[in-house]
């Protein structure tokens, strides 16, 4: 038998043996949502800063997440998982569209190998990384997702510490000049060599460093966790981008059995890269290598609540403010989103969302270029300003706030209060359409 086969023989049998012992079970996991719809003056349905509006009749895509998972091995209280995931989206307006599906989760996580500590859980592979959302915006306030590993879960005084590095690498632009040949157009066959303005795109090596501690309780049903994130461009020796490190600093208390729900509050500080995410909605994923930013911050307040058996109300309010190293004028940015919604009985339900976001001193360009490793400033920055009315009938899956798979038709309508031409002629613009959405 050849070195080939015989390996292949004792894989097999190692995966025999270790499927016997696991469970037999295969989980499958995911999200999805998906519909159609119209806009007033645009045709197709629009979608306006979900993150700070709300999200209900604000999405005009089809997306989803199909995860397969599986326990492989368990024996004398080691067990180990594999966990696997594929991801990708496309515009609702035709069938064939879009991105091919992406790999987002592909990780073991071994669990008893600590024998002092068998909660904790060591893990290496692509996964989404212990992220913290808000649902009704869409909005990842903590998500450091990416290939790496770790050990998370470590019994540490009356918390748990998770340990993790993860590698998330950034693209910067640049620009430079390059000389060219000019070429005369009346006569092709000539020109004359010119410094020419160029852009390009490099990709620099990035790692974060993410430690978590969580699980701290203050008082009845409230708890804290505490987290720091370093962002480390690792840049190559062809690189010369002036690029710098960065660091998160979380704080996220959770009140829960309040008012029929829970509430939470969170304060975020960021430096360079980071602290331009504080007043962009990022999260800790794709932090700047190269920024001109100095500090941000923003506090969080959002949950659920359930004042009646019929009614329950989720929010989210936010204040971040991102300052910079020259002469460039704070940004900042609030937003007040309100979901409220009355039960008809356990399966049908009427739901409002109601939202508004302004900005001082955005940066209106959507891809903004650095040169001699500083943002590019001048006049692309601006305020805006928006707010969203939506009223749906929908159909869930029990009576829950969260209870999914949800159908639900819907109209909304979107104002831009700081421009009158934002929708063709007119500021406003309105929504009509279904949706499906679901997680399990």
């Amino acid at each position: 038998m050849s070195k080939i086969c015989l390996t292949a023989a004792a894989v097999s049998a190692a995966l025999v043996s270790a499927s016997a012992m696991a469970s037999d079970g295969v989980d499958f996991h995911g999200y999805m949502r998906a519909g159609a719809g119209i806009s007033g003056d645009n045709g197709g349905m629009i979608s306006q800063a979900k993150n700070g509006i709300g999200r209900l009749g604000n999405e005009n895509d089809a997306y989803g997440e199909i995860g397969l998972g599986k326990e492989v091995y368990n024996q004398d209280g080691k067990s180990f998982y594999l966990d696997s995931m594929l991801a990708g989206g496309s515009t609702s307006d035709k069938l064939w569209s879009g991105q091919n599906p992406q790999i987002v989760q592909f990780n073991a996580q071994a669990k008893g190998l600590i024998e002092s500590d068998a909660d904790a859980v060591i893990w290496a592979g692509k996964r989404y990384y212990q992220r913290h959302d808000i649902h009704i915006t869409d909005f990842y306030y903590w998500n450091t997702s990416g290939a790496g590993g770790g050990v998370e879960n470590l019994t540490a005084g009356p918390g748990k510490l998770s340990l993790a590095w993860i590698r998330d690498d950034v693209d910067v632009k640049t620009v430079g000049s390059e000389k060219v040949i000019d070429q005369d157009k009346k006569s092709p066959t000539y020109g004359q060599i010119i410094d020419k303005d160029t852009q390009k795109t490099t990709s620099v090596n990035n790692n974060i460093i993410d430690v978590r501690y969580a699980g701290l309780g203050l008082w009845e049903n409230g708890s804290l966790e505490l987290g720091v994130n370093a962002f480390l461009p690792n840049e190559a020796k062809s690189q010369d981008l002036d690029t710098k490190s960065s660091y998160m600093f979380t704080a996220e208390l959770t009140q829960g059995d309040l008012f029929g729900g829970f509430n939470k509050t969170v304060l975020q500080y960021g430096t360079n890269g980071s602290a331009e995410q504080m007043t962009t909605y990022g999260a800790g994923m794709g932090v700047k290598a190269v920024t001109n930013a100095d500090k941000g911050y923003r506090l969080i307040n959002w949950g659920v609540a359930a004042p009646s058996e019929k009614i329950e109300i989720g929010h989210q309010l936010m204040y971040a403010n991102t300052s910079f190293k020259e002469n460039q004028d704070d940004h900042s940015v609030y937003s007040i989103v309100v979901r409220p919604m009355y039960k008809w009985n356990d399966t049908m339900r009427t739901i409002v969302e109601a939202g508004y976001t302004a900005e001082k001193n955005a940066d209106l360009r959507s891809n903004p270029i650095v040169t001699d490793g500083d943002a590019v400033l001048g006049s692309d920055l601006g305020d805006k300003a928006l707010s969203k009315f939506t009223v749906a009938q929908a159909w869930s899956a029990g009576s829950s706030f969260w209870a999914r798979p949800e159908i639900r038709v819907f109209a909304s309508y979107i104002t831009d209060h700081e421009n009158d031409n934002a929708f063709g002629d007119s500021k406003s613009e309105y929504n009509v359409g279904i949706q499906a959405e679901a997680w399990w």
